[in-house]
């Protein structure tokens, strides 16, 4: 009996052991994933440093592109118990709008000034790994040829893409997918949007200078010298999906160039204002019951297939 029980503990200290160096294993290798990130946008932009990359302390969300990068994500949780709200703010959507990646590490060096650290913030400075990092010059597309501003989930997802596609003459740079996240970027971003449940969404673009609004009434009317000029609305975009089909705000902040960054003192302006609106326009009534029909509207945009076979966790 003594012997048994002690061959029992040998083999649970062996499985625990086991255990305990496959997770080491597992830990080291996400640090080399981040890590070897970190040098490819450090030696991609000219206004982001390696060393600033790796300092960020960004984690792996366990999301992916196409080829396999990770999809970095910082978390960064309210000093304010309750907190005041969830951001989700997103870079790089388009690889080839360097400054919109750029900008968002600036805003991560001024974090805690004006109330930022009342939200509980997502952080994803890339979502287009492999638009920005696996091509030279970088592409705005993912590795698929995918623009994956126009393959998120809107009504009548394959009608009103290919005909918007059509009325841009098939433009290469604008190809929305084979179907409603098709790809892994977007399915990635879109159950972040269903587990984060953010209520605003913060979506760094570029070239075109103005401040763009989609979602429950009403937006900011500037962002530093960018004053709003609603864009409209696209079948598949961000804006479209989450601000209008969720009800969840979106600002989409477009830079006025994508190599060149703006001055350290409009960063600061825009960062300022960005989080007054915040501090006096969120949670909005229409997206906190939005966010209790989350599946029940992914379910109207995407009757086929349902969410389980998308690769989103139930």
């Amino acid at each position: 009996m003594q012997r048994t029980t002690r061959i029992a503990a040998l083999l649970l200290t062996a499985s625990l052991l086991l255990t305990a160096t496959a997770a080491v294993a597992q830990s080291d290798a996400t640090d080399r994933a981040i890590d070897k990130e970190c040098h490819r946008i450090g030696h991609k932009l000219g206004s982001v440093s390696v060393r600033q990359c790796l300092r960020a302390q960004f984690r792996d969300s366990g999301g992916r592109s196409v080829t396999g990068q990770p999809i970095l994500e910082k978390i960064i949780p309210s000093r304010s118990q309750p907190a005041r709200g969830r951001i989700l703010l997103i870079g790089g959507t388009h690889g080839d709008e360097y400054s919109a990646v750029s900008i968002v590490f600036r805003w991560l060096k001024m974090f805690h000034r004006y109330h930022a650290d009342q939200f509980e913030w997502h952080v994803v400075p890339l979502l287009n790994p492999d638009g920005l990092l696996l091509h030279r010059p970088s592409v705005r597309m993912n590795e698929h040829g995918v623009d994956l501003n126009r393959n998120m989930p809107t009504p009548d997802w394959q009608q009103r893409t290919r005909a918007y596609w059509k009325r841009h003459h098939f433009d290469p740079r604008r190809y929305p997918g084979t179907a409603p996240l098709s790809e892994p970027e977007t399915r990635w971003l879109y159950n972040e949007m269903r587990t984060f449940k953010p209520h605003a969404i913060v979506s760094i673009h570029a070239p075109y200078g103005v401040l763009d609004f989609d979602g429950p009434p009403r937006g900011p009317r500037h962002v530093g010298r960018l004053h709003l000029h609603l864009i409209g609305t696209y079948p598949g975009s961000l804006g479209n999906s989450a601000g209008v089909q969720h009800q969840i705000p979106v600002i989409t902040v477009e830079l006025p160039y994508a190599g060149i960054m703006p001055s350290h003192r409009e960063t600061r302006r825009m960062w300022r204002d960005l989080n007054r609106w915040l501090d006096t326009h969120v949670p909005k009534p229409e997206t906190l019951e939005a966010h209790a029909r989350f599946d029940a509207i992914t379910e109207q945009l995407m009757p086929h297939p349902p969410i389980k076979t998308i690769g989103i966790t139930p």
